[in-house]
């Protein structure tokens, strides 16, 4: 299991969404992060899950 972080940019571009998008991913408990505003982190294997699962919904 891999516990990289991944900065919110990295995440917006992992998921093709805005920055803007991503924080409220984070607001909604769709995305767990850590930290805040712009300072926001994300655990590589949670990001990827969600990418995963955001595929096969279509």
């Amino acid at each position: 299991m891999s516990d990289k972080l991944l900065t919110l940019d990295e995440v917006a571009k992992i998921l093709d969404k805005s920055p803007v998008t991503i924080k409220r991913y984070a607001r909604e408990n769709l995305l767990s992060a850590k930290g805040e505003g712009d300072d926001l982190v994300f655990k590589e294997e949670e990001v990827m899950r969600y990418l995963e699962f955001s595929k096969r919904l279509g």
